[in-house]
């Protein structure tokens, strides 16, 4: 055989190869649903959402839902827990209506007292923080709490470590109460101070730049045991900037993942609209990179292991078009990796205003991750699709109104949950679990915490 035959035979080998391994697992993708009646109907307004915690201790994690004056938890298996009728902190747009903003769940789960058992909390429209029993709801204790002088209420609860004694703190956050609303207001303080007379706060501050559109998020990014406040800027536990950036417009979105691996501590992606337009890549107390795509507007992103012969992540960004979205992907070092047309990739009958409320998904049970979304600006179908290509490897037929995506079964590959008008709708990955020895993916903190203080433009 001639070199330029043999040249060819391993090119055709090495094409099947690829092809096989990014695009066999399509033919191989189902779902397994489970539908769990509701006591109430999703709001019209966009207000409320879902969280998942493991309220009872056994190994299936159960679901907790939010809607207007309702807080309820539910097995996901369909058994309701328990469930509240209260005036709950939640809201629409958080610009003219404050925080926790679009499907924020404005609901926090953890073991807060250290007893070993899981509490939950929410803020009422009246300053009282509730304090309930995660597995019988049962109240615990409530809190009135005093808001900051330029706001109308805290708005936004957040359970976090800042002294590194585990989930012992918590943040507040409000908005200022004129103009355009940004969450300027911090607050944080231990479980035990907020119970005392004198209410001293670990620290506060009034000047946070925040994210435009959602409540702040905490992780421990250095590693330190201790969190940090992340919004446009960067707090540290005891209250300090460590990083702030300088914005042109304001962020949207902002996110932790292990973006580096070879480098230590976790990394935040923040994105810029402004006349900029840019990706922010960052450690906790420095910049790592910024990026543009022709200075178009990112808006929504999906962070994750999106190619199979990668440890390091990729950062897929949805693009600012109303119709006919335009995707572009950066890698881990601001390197533009693929762009393409949504709608050359998406399937027949698929709104032409593209994708919304994305989330990375662990689907298939390998080191691979994913994209799950759902129809956007309707109550519409749900997918999964390679961020890489836009290939849609999975179509559900839904009318979804909301969208979470969590580890509830156990095995540490991810659920899709889809609200459905008075129904949840939990599907489930029913092919068998390529990699069971995986520890759960509720074994990170970060990854805690991003579930529980999620909204529409930071799933």
């Amino acid at each position: 055989m001639h070199s330029n035959q043999i040249a060819s035979v391993l090119f055709v080998i090495l094409l099947v190869v690829f092809v096989a391994d990014n695009y066999a697992e399509a033919d191989t993708f189902s779902a397994k649903r489970t539908v769990i009646p509701l006591e109430v109907s999703v709001a019209e307004d966009s207000a409320g959402g879902i969280i998942a915690a493991n309220l009872d201790g056994g190994d299936d994690y159960e679901l907790i839902v939010t809607a207007p004056g309702y807080v309820g938890a539910y097995k996901a298996q369909g058994r309701r827990l328990w469930s509240w009728r209260t005036d709950v902190r939640i809201g629409g747009q958080s610009e003219s209506q404050g925080l926790p903003g679009h499907h924020g769940p404005g609901v926090q789960a953890g073991d807060i007292d250290g007893d070993g058992r899981t509490e939950v909390l929410f803020l009422d429209q009246k300053n009282t923080l509730h304090i309930l029993r995660g597995s019988d709801g049962r109240p615990i204790d409530t809190v009135n709490l005093t808001p900051p002088v330029g706001a109308q209420r805290w708005e936004h609860v957040v359970i976090a470590n800042f002294r590194g004694r585990g989930d012992r703190d918590i943040l507040l956050q409000a908005t200022n109460s004129k103009g355009y609303r940004m969450g300027r207001y911090l607050a944080a303080y231990s479980i035990e101070s907020l119970r005392d007379d004198k209410r001293q706060p670990l620290w506060q501050r009034d000047d946070f730049l925040a994210c435009a559109h959602n409540g702040a998020r905490v992780a421990d990014l250095d590693g330190d045991g201790r969190d940090e406040v992340l919004g446009a800027m960067i707090i540290g536990s005891d209250g300090r900037t460590r990083l702030k950036l300088d914005v042109v417009g304001h962020i949207d979105s902002v996110f932790v993942a292990d973006v580096l691996p070879g480098q230590k501590g976790l990394e935040v992606v923040m994105l810029e609209e402004g006349r900029l337009n840019r990706v922010f890549l960052t450690a906790a107390d420095r910049l790592i990179w910024q990026a543009n795509y022709h200075h178009q507007e990112p808006q929504n992103a999906a962070i994750g292991r999106f190619m199979s012969d990668r440890t390091d992540m990729l950062i897929w960004c949805r693009s600012r078009y109303n119709t006919h979205q335009k995707p572009f992907v950066f890698d881990a070092r601001g390197k533009l990796r693929s762009e393409y047309k949504m709608d050359d990739v998406a399937p027949e009958g698929w709104t032409d205003e593209g994708v919304e409320v994305i989330h990375t998904i662990h689907w298939t049970g390998e080191n691979r991750m994913y994209a799950c979304a759902k129809e956007r600006h309707t109550a519409g179908d749900v997918c999964i699709f390679d961020p890489m290509t836009g290939r849609f490897l999975l179509r559900l037929d839904e009318s979804a109104d909301r969208l979470y995506v969590a580890d509830l079964m156990g095995d540490w590959r991810e659920e899709i949950v889809v609200w459905n008008d008075d129904e949840l709708h939990i599907y489930t990955n029913d092919q068998p679990n390529r990699r069971p020895y995986v520890a759960r993916l509720w074994t990170w903190p970060h990854y805690r915490r991003s579930k529980t203080t999620w909204n529409y433009y930071s799933p």
